[in-house]
């Protein structure tokens, strides 16, 4: 009887499967958003938690008909709104897993102010960045992440505007969580939402996704099996940051506070002279640098780069509603003490 019981009360294992929506997936073949709707389906399977707690808000855009993919609750918004709807629903909900998937042209264009009010608020939930520096679904103009001198349909002599970096954007805004990871990296992107999931607060995970028809290899140089390894800094907290093909490179602060590449065992270099990161530092000084690193001349990080604690925009207001409680409860008791009226207790 026992048993029985204890079985019934047990939740029900999922699997990544289990969050496919019968909808056909309708992105272009090759499309980098295949790798991320895996990740997530994936990572969601992991997290131990009922189909029913778990929100997906979008925008507009290619990334957000995210949704319609996945066998969970899910809200297809209006352009660049995507963060303002999130914030209301995990307000109104706070034990509601949210995950709002936004490309970079539907966060932070139309809804930029969305997006660094909801890190400033520090709203808890799971802001997933998609980045191919480009507008796919309106067919091939340049966003705010386009690199500088691009040709697109809106550009024909290149854009004259500097991108934003969405990482720097964020740390501007106090955010206290920032990862990052590629489209083709399944298991990395999963690992990361995992931690962004734990985090109390905003989770930005920037994924760098590419557009197989309107900027394809944007990231090319970090993606080709040729390079990769020596483009890319996975970084976890508590590790030495080293990286290369014969993991024999690393990072070290130079004389000018920038970070410079070194080659072990030359010039007398060793594994502990290179730097160890630390995630949790409250100071963005070292994140900030971390983040803005680019090819050639740096590996770009990827993995969590800045997961510091802090209260969350629910935690505070709900304990600022439980304090206003207890003023006015006080306070009601003043009054009913000093009314001057007599009370009988039977």
């Amino acid at each position: 009887m026992a048993d029985s019981l204890l079985k019934q009360a047990a939740p029900e294992k999922l699997t990544p499967k289990d969050f496919k929506s019968d909808q056909e997936v309708r992105w272009c073949p090759g499309c980098g958003d295949h790798g991320v709707l895996n990740s997530v389906q994936k990572a969601m399977a992991l997290m131990g938690k009922p189909k029913e707690d778990f929100a997906v808000i979008s925008g507009i855009g290619c990334s957000s008909r995210f949704p319609y993919y996945m066998d969970t609750y899910g809200f297809h918004s209006i352009h660049g709104r995507a963060a303002a709807i999130a914030s209301g629903a995990k307000s109104a909900n706070p034990d509601l897993e949210i995950l709002q998937v936004s490309g970079d042209g539907d966060a932070l264009a139309i809804g930029g102010n969305h997006f660094i009010h909801a890190v400033r608020r520090n709203i808890d939930m799971t802001i997933l960045l998609f980045n191919n520096e480009i507008y796919g679904l309106t067919k091939g103009q340049y966003s705010p992440t386009s690199k500088h001198g691009m040709v697109t349909k809106t550009s024909p002599f290149g854009t004259i505007e500097q991108p934003f970096h969405p990482a720097e954007l964020a740390l501007g805004a106090q955010s206290k969580f920032y990862a990052r990871s590629i489209d083709t990296n399944i298991k990395l992107t999963s690992e990361i939402l995992l931690d962004a999931t734990k985090h109390r607060g905003t989770s930005i995970v920037e994924v760098l996704q590419n557009c197989v028809i309107y900027n394809d290899g944007a990231h090319s140089l970090i993606t080709d099996k040729n390079t990769k390894e020596e483009y890319q800094l996975v970084l976890r907290h508590g590790e030495r940051m080293i990286f290369g093909k014969e993991k024999n490179k690393g990072l070290v602060m130079g004389g000018n506070g920038k970070l410079v590449v070194v080659t072990i065992g030359e010039h007398g270099i060793t594994e502990q002279d290179i730097l160890i990161h630390d995630a949790h530092t409250p100071d963005p000084h070292m994140h900030w640098l971390l983040s803005n690193m680019t090819a050639p001349e740096y590996p770009v990080a990827l993995g969590v780069i800045r997961d510091v604690a802090a209260l969350s925009y629910e935690e505070k207001m709900v304990q600022q509603i439980k304090d206003v409680q207890a003023q006015s409860s006080i306070k009601c008791m003043d009054d009913l003490l000093n009314s001057g009226d007599t009370w009988e207790v039977e």
